[in-house]
């Protein structure tokens, strides 16, 4: 059993701008609210790509991690995304970073150098002798252009105690079975990187999922993972059939613009606006998303009965 905070539902926090592309704190604050209302969220991703980290100034995404730290204020862990393709910037980045309130760092594999699995091994170990908090390594390889081995990251493991867990985004539930059949530390977890295939990753020996869907549906998509958590596959499959459908139209068009639209459409944010070269969903694919909106909140609703 895992001592630290980081399974079952954590949330990749969506960043709402205004129409001036100013980030919108109105809209975080409501958005907050939302998602630490009855306590289903577990923790908290700030800075992930959800977040559109790459398109926020070093000031702003400073100013954003206080903002929601303040708002939180101990209700729930929260993890800060701090990661990039320059070892020592980035080992710089995490000495520097002001770490009240955060309970962990969300680092993802350098992307565009294109590492070996040793150059990968060799980065994380230099991040992790720099970092104060623990380390929750990042494989997204449709993004990053280079898979992180099991292997690698089972080395990882075992190598460094701060380095804790990975999120696991290959798409393949069969990664993370590799990870979690091998001798790892107690603590070390697998969460799944993928709503729509969580509880695949679970079956495999996940611990949870960092998710897009939570931040519309904290409680539906918290109901889902810890059902799967508790070996309860069918009802969970049940809720990601219902889900199924959302969950591919939030990606259709690109992640966050997805996500950012229904949450315009809930009324959870003030715009969709992105900063660019990310832009806002097309009409055809709103129109598609408030009509599954309508039919997941009455799912939603008639579940809670």
């Amino acid at each position: 059993m895992s001592k630290h905070p980081f399974t079952g539902l954590g949330v990749a926090l969506v960043t709402p701008f205004t129409d001036d592309n100013k980030i919108d704190y109105k809209s975080l604050e409501r958005l907050l609210e939302h998602l630490l209302r009855d306590q289903a969220m577990d923790f908290l991703v700030v800075h992930g790509t959800t977040g559109e980290s790459p398109c926020l100034t070093r000031p702003e995404r400073e100013a954003v991690t206080r903002r929601v730290v303040e708002q939180v204020a101990g209700r729930c862990p929260i993890v800060v995304g701090l990661g990039g393709n320059d070892t020592v910037e980035t080992g710089e980045r995490i000495q520097a970073m002001d770490t009240h309130g955060v309970s962990g760092i969300l680092s993802v594999v350098p992307y565009y150098n294109k590492p070996s699995q040793e150059g990968i091994f060799q980065h994380f170990s230099y991040l992790a002798q720099r970092s104060e908090l623990p380390l929750i390594l990042y494989n997204v390889p449709s993004r990053v252009g280079v898979n992180m081995a099991s292997d690698t990251v089972v080395r990882l493991a075992r190598t460094h105690s701060n380095i804790v867990g990975v999120k696991e985004a290959s798409g393949f539930p069969q990664q993370a079975g590799q990870i979690t059949s091998s001798e790892l530390p107690e603590d070390f977890v697998v969460l799944s990187g993928d709503d729509a295939l969580c509880v695949a990753f679970v079956q495999n020996g996940a611990r949870g999922v960092i998710s897009v869907a939570g931040n519309a549906y904290p409680r539906l998509t918290s109901r889902l993972i810890h059902l799967a958590m508790d070996g309860r596959y069918n009802e969970a499959d049940m809720i990601q059939t219902a889900m199924r459908q959302l969950n591919t139209q939030l990606f259709q068009e690109g992640n966050p613009a997805g996500i950012k639209a229904l949450l315009h459409l809930m009324g959870l944010i003030d715009t969709e606006r992105l900063r660019l070269p990310l832009v806002c969903v097309s009409q055809e694919l709103r129109e598609r998303l408030d009509e599954t909106r309508r039919v997941l909140d009455g799912y939603a609703e008639r579940l809670d009965y």
